[in-house]
């Protein structure tokens, strides 16, 4: 391993995050067998007075190593993180969110990936999702793992999942930085990596624990959220990515599964785009 390997966590904060979980988040990316060299924490519009004890313990603790800044009023995902990554030192970024957590070797195993091939812009892992705390697994998120196969699997769905992705700050900022947007944040970063001529792999094994709430499926229905997915999807359209066949057989599937009642859109989540989870 490289000796002077340095890299930023970002991690976006916003007032609906849990402290407690906030701090599973934290602790596991302090946790690393390869150590962050700082923690950008960008506060995404006023946040709650128990949140901000969480950080302050946390900045006392490593005044060197946190930069927490932020915006008064909410922004989004997509402005908060890209306001975080022109904020962040080092040439390696890793994301995480403040409500999942990572074991102590993925940083190194993504990094060790970076090693076997000079052209990746990202790497990222297989997910685990959880309610409750990271022992309660509930299923798995099952992502395409050699380029290729990512750029074909990102023709119809998102290729790649946020909190676990290790990306180099070049890459991502020479392929445009995150958008004004605030759904589908990644699958707009994936694609741009793609367009500009960086690769991006998932490493076959889980090292990062996604916490799944009770509301998970249905935020991911209704008229505005759908809305949201045909500008994101239109926009890969304009951009050359999807041809008029691959916006079609992308964009109509999700737009009946927004349109689903709630409990059938739960259903088809977790039949047909989960791998259910079977302890041995």
């Amino acid at each position: 391993m490289n000796g002077e390997f340095k890299y930023s966590v970002l991690m976006p904060v916003y007032i609906k995050d849990n402290p407690e979980w906030l701090k599973i988040a934290l602790d596991g990316m302090m946790a690393q067998t390869l150590p962050p060299s700082e923690f950008v924490i960008v506060k995404d519009g006023k946040i709650t007075e128990e949140l901000n004890k969480v950080l302050n313990e946390y900045k006392q603790k490593h005044p060197v190593l946190f930069k927490i800044m932020g915006f008064d009023e909410n922004r989004g995902v997509g402005l908060a993180s890209k306001f975080g990554v022109e904020n962040c030192s080092y040439d390696y970024i890793a994301r995480m969110d403040a409500d999942d957590y990572c074991i102590p070797e993925r940083i190194e195993k993504q990094y060790e990936a970076f090693g076997k091939n000079e052209k990746l812009g990202a790497v990222g892992c297989l997910v685990d999702e959880f309610t409750d705390s990271p022992e309660n697994v509930i299923s798995r998120v099952m992502l395409p793992l050699k380029h290729e196969d990512i750029v074909r699997f990102a023709k119809k769905r998102c290729p790649i999942r946020h909190s676990a992705l290790l990306m180099k700050k070049e890459a991502l900022v020479n392929s445009g930085n995150y958008s004004d947007i605030r759904i589908g944040e990644d699958y707009d970063v994936a694609v741009k990596l793609i367009m500009h001529g960086f690769e991006i792999c998932n490493i076959p094994e889980v090292y990062v624990y996604m916490r799944i709430n009770p509301d998970f499926f249905k935020r991911r229905g209704g008229i505005k959220f759908l809305k949201s997915i045909y500008r994101l999807k239109k926009n890969f359209r304009k951009i050359g990515f999807y041809s008029r066949f691959d916006f079609m057989r992308s964009f109509v599937p999700h737009a009946a599964v927004c349109l689903m009642p709630n409990f059938l859109r739960d259903f088809i989540y977790r039949k047909f785009l989960r791998k259910n989870y079977k302890k041995d």
